[in-house]
């Protein structure tokens, strides 16, 4: 995949520019996270024959039953995530294309990110490398198993619908912390879950509608 897309580069500043607009009038407040989605081009992530779709509020396929996620669900995720506070480490589970990591790149200190599909975690390796993103690591595994070796993190991000809550991903979510997640089957709700001393909140948001989380790698 050529990353610079030739075809719609000349335009891409101010689709972008538009695409940021747009999620000003969905909601979207937080300003860093609007900067951070203006920093990172879309159309890198994705096949240049859906470059003109790029900044569109559409999720777009990337190959493997995958999806790369439409920009408002990225930048509500991440503005969940955040709560207006710098993020230290953070793990993602289900890179994909490594959009939402590349995002998370400007938002937190360290990014973690895990990805089941070996194709999908190379060509995101690659494309992270390429735009010279340094503080993301990239690891091939089983997300529903989270990241031992990098917990606890103070924030956690799942790109795939999970039929229950996994306990493993709580226990690494440090205290203070926050995670945003789909959690359902044929119906699926975001959740925010966040760690207090005491114990977990739960809190259900919209309606979102994203491919299953899968055990195991492929």
């Amino acid at each position: 995949m050529n990353s610079l897309h030739a075809g719609i580069g000349m335009t891409s500043a101010r689709t972008r520019g538009r695409m940021i607009e747009r999620l000003r009038t969905q909601g979207i407040t937080d300003e860093t996270v609007l900067a951070a989605l203006n920093s990172v081009p879309r159309h890198a992530f994705i096949e240049e024959a859906l470059s003109s779709r790029a900044y569109d509020d559409f999720s777009l396929p990337i190959g493997h039953g995958q999806t790369i996620s439409q920009p408002y669900i990225v930048a509500r995720m991440s503005e969940i995530l955040r709560n207006g506070k710098q993020l230290g480490r953070v793990l993602e589970v289900g890179t994909g294309c490594g959009y939402q990591a590349a995002v998370l790149s400007h938002l937190a200190r360290e990014v973690y990110t895990v990805e089941r599909i070996q194709p999908l975690y190379m060509r995101a390796k690659k494309q992270l490398f390429d735009l010279k993103i340094r503080n993301v690591h990239v690891r091939h595994a089983d997300g529903t198993l989270g990241l031992m070796d990098g917990a606890p993190f103070d924030g956690i991000i799942m790109a795939c619908a999970a039929p229950a809550l996994s306990q493993a991903l709580k226990e690494q979510l440090s205290v203070g912390g926050r995670m945003v997640l789909p959690i359902g089957t044929q119906e699926q709700f975001l959740y925010l879950i966040e760690r207090e001393a005491s114990g977990f909140r739960e809190t259900r948001l919209e309606a979102v509608k994203f491919v299953p989380l899968l055990m195991g790698k492929a």
